[in-house]
């Protein structure tokens, strides 16, 4: 989730209003910083900020790709005969869910970044990754 920037400008005349304006965004975002400054009569105000409405359906995003894979790996596990962390660790598919790769390329590249060799169920993970974003753009 990237940092995003917003400004303000609070003018002595009509200080009361535009105050009431960042108040309520500040309402909705998750602050990361917030720089001031006085210039010209009035208060400049610099906002970093996480919107909270885009922070929270990331988190609706990765939590049905997690489950998804979830479903997809015990059924994997059950065919194969092993333990479904046999067939792909809990922390995988938390970073698969965070990064949502639709192809097996992006999916190398985590696998590579965590020190693995290419999925052996690449093709699979990244159907169940692209199925369920159909189904929650559909939706």
């Amino acid at each position: 989730m990237s940092t995003e920037i917003r400004t303000f400008t609070i003018p002595d005349a009509t200080a009361e209003e535009a105050q009431t304006q960042l108040s309520a965004f500040l309402r909705t975002v998750e602050v990361q910083r917030i720089e001031t400054a006085y210039a010209d009569g009035a208060w400049r105000v610099l906002v970093l900020f996480t919107d909270l409405r885009r922070k929270e359906e990331s988190q609706q995003i990765e939590a049905a790709i997690a489950a998804a894979l979830n479903g997809w790996r015990d059924k994997a596990a059950v065919q194969a005969g092993v333990t479904r962390d046999a067939v792909l660790s809990d922390d995988l598919v938390s970073e698969i869910a965070r990064f949502a790769p639709t192809t097996e390329h992006e999916l190398s590249i985590i696998m590579n970044a965590r020190g693995l060799g290419a999925a052996p169920h690449g093709g699979e993970i990244v159907q169940v990754v692209r199925s369920t974003l159909d189904l929650l753009i559909d939706d």
